[in-house]
């Protein structure tokens, strides 16, 4: 009989590698957790993140900070949630049975997708701020896109103007698009960053009650299917969009913290800047600044066993069209199979043997 396909890979930087061969993976080695953009593809995360901030991670004691952009801020700050595992288990309810009126064979409007996903957020997170924000332990970062210039509104003519020039800008020089859309982290005030913020035009406003939420839905508004969120409250004003145009995957200089590992789950080998960085396949390779990560991602012939051979993701509201049951089977099929990712993650760190990576 033949073995069943291995779903996880474990990936690491060079100094990551070293720790992990020499002494294995413990909880108290992690000291920042990024949860990348990506909508539906985050779900297949959400067994493992169950079992790292249900089971594993409460082993350990020091503070951690949870970096977040888009769907992954709305992860992490499920994380920060009294009962984590309920938090994200209704994160991934939430998510797959989004549905939003629409004429037929149109999309829905970007106004009714952030009214309805406003609302969500609401009932998630509603009332709830100060559990989120006092964790005792977990210090969260929301990175959002704040757009300058013309883009420091949003409107009919002005929005798609200026996204086009970020795109050609971004074609010449990452830092380059700074000059149309800047990172804009809502930070826990408790704790600073581990790591500096020197490698993109950077802002850090204090998060609290009055702009979690949001914080949050700004982190998650994809330009053009949600509208941009306006005037944050104690941020610098102006239209605020997904945290994955600046921040697709945090690649952060992680390799400047003082000590500790930064653990990624994530839903692919590589880590890309920038969402305009997607089609430049030459910013996708690792840098030193990943020399202390330490990441978790599907196996390709793994993936190749879910429905459709693929991770759910955005495209599939278009191949789904009006069949919400058919797309809801068909991601809940794929949550479930992504219990193997947490189980063998859950059997890597079991023994405190030494754990084998590949390089990234």
């Amino acid at each position: 009989m033949s073995q069943p396909v291995r779903a996880l890979r474990i990936l690491a930087g060079t100094r990551a590698r070293q720790q992990l061969r020499e002494r294995g993976l413990a909880p108290a080695d992690v000291r920042v957790i990024p949860a990348a953009a990506g909508g539906p593809k985050g779900l297949a995360l959400n067994p493992l993140d169950q079992f790292l901030f249900g089971d594993w991670l409460p082993q350990s004691s020091q503070t951690v900070h949870l970096l977040g952009a888009s769907i992954g801020a709305w992860r992490m700050a499920s994380a920060c949630m009294s009962d984590p595992k309920a938090a994200l288990a209704r994160l991934a309810e939430d998510y797959i049975v989004q549905d939003y009126p629409h004429a037929p064979g149109k999309a829905p409007s970007a106004r009714v997708v952030s009214q309805i996903f406003g609302e969500q957020l609401g009932h998630h997170f509603g009332g709830r701020e100060a559990e989120v924000l006092q964790h005792p332990r977990y210090r969260l970062h929301v990175f959002t896109s704040r757009g300058r210039h013309v883009l420091g509104r949003e409107g009919r003519l002005r929005t798609p103007l200026g996204y086009g020039g970020a795109f050609f800008t971004n074609l010449v020089a990452r830092k380059a698009l700074g000059h149309w859309l800047e990172r804009v982290v809502f930070s826990d005030a408790r704790d600073a960053l581990p790591m500096p913020l020197d490698d993109y035009r950077s802002r850090q406003v204090p998060l609290d009650a009055a702009n979690l939420a949001p914080a949050i839905l700004a982190s998650c508004s994809i330009p053009f299917w949600l509208q941009a969120v306006h005037d944050i409250p104690g941020g610098p004003r102006g239209a605020y969009w997904d945290g994955g145009i600046t921040d697709y995957h945090l690649h952060l200089r992680y390799a400047r913290m003082s000590d500790g590992l930064v653990l990624y789950p994530h839903f692919q080998p590589s880590v890309v800047p920038g969402w305009l960085d997607k089609a430049l396949a030459h910013r996708h390779k690792p840098s030193a600044s990943l020399d202390n990560l330490v990441l978790l991602a599907p196996r390709e012939e793994w993936i190749a066993t879910l429905p459709n051979a693929k991770l759910p993701d955005r495209n599939d509201f278009k191949a789904f069209g009006d069949d919400l049951k058919g797309r809801m089977s068909a991601w809940r099929r794929a949550v479930a199979e992504s219990q193997r990712l947490a189980d063998e993650f859950a059997e890597q760190v079991a023994s405190g043997r030494a754990v084998e990576a590949e390089p990234l």
